[in-house]
């Protein structure tokens, strides 16, 4: 009796790659880890850079993103470089499933890998060096790390799967990541800026948050149209 295998579908086969990527990065903590330390070096850096204990408005937006930026970058260079390190890349090529589940994957791990990280970066920012305390009135920043994350994750997956054949991976990724990753930061950091201010408050948000919006969705369709032929160059 001939038993017929059914090829995964789309989303099943990308919940697999992301339930596996999930499972491996609990055991190793190894992105989220580097990324957390890397963060706090950084605040530190700023303090004394600044000298100053408190910051607040756009110095205070500024310092936070290009924090996360940098970290961000961290995180894009191992999304697939772990994948080819442990033999994973070429059985995820070779197995009989649309390549658009791999990038859903790992654009779903990179999105939460980014939340968690801003999560943490917001905690220590504000006991470090944000002056205005966190409250209920900073809650409009959760669309700003939405939409950035987004944006970051969309473009992060794309880059590193154009970088991951290469020798100089550790140094393409940041020159090919910071120049599309900047215009997206560049609106998170002035859609922040009057939520980080001494008196919060929600001055051009709507029209910042609309940009980053139109930014993600060039950048995830753009994705979504070239990475199986990417991945498979």
């Amino acid at each position: 009796m001939n038993e017929s295998k059914e090829t995964p579908g789309l989303f099943a086969a990308a919940g697999a790659i992301l339930r596996k990527d999930l499972r491996l990065e609990l055991r190793t903590m190894e992105t989220l880890t580097t990324a957390a330390i890397f963060t706090v070096a950084t605040f530190v850096v700023f303090h004394f850079a600044f000298d100053r204990y408190e910051m607040s408005g756009d110095i205070a937006a500024g310092v936070f993103w290009v924090t996360v930026l940098f970290a961000a970058v961290l995180a894009i260079n191992r999304l697939l470089s772990n994948e080819r390190a442990q033999g994973g890349y070429e059985a995820l090529l070779l197995a009989p499933i649309d390549r658009n589940a791999i990038l859903f994957a790992k654009f779903a791990f990179l999105f939460v890998t980014l939340t968690l990280l801003e999560i943490f970066a917001l905690l220590a920012f504000a006991l470090l060096l944000l002056g205005p305390a966190l409250s209920t009135e900073m809650l409009p920043l959760a669309p700003v790390l939405l939409l950035a994350n987004i944006g970051i994750a969309a473009i992060g997956t794309l880059i590193s799967a154009l970088a991951t054949d290469t020798n100089a991976r550790e140094l393409l990724v940041p020159l090919m990541s910071l120049p599309l990753l900047t215009p997206l930061l560049i609106g998170a950091a002035r859609a922040s800026t009057p939520l980080m201010s001494l008196v919060p408050h929600t001055e051009h948000l709507d029209r910042w948050l609309g940009l980053m919006a139109l930014y993600d969705s060039v950048f995830a369709l753009l994705a979504f149209a070239v990475f199986e032929y990417v991945i498979e160059d």
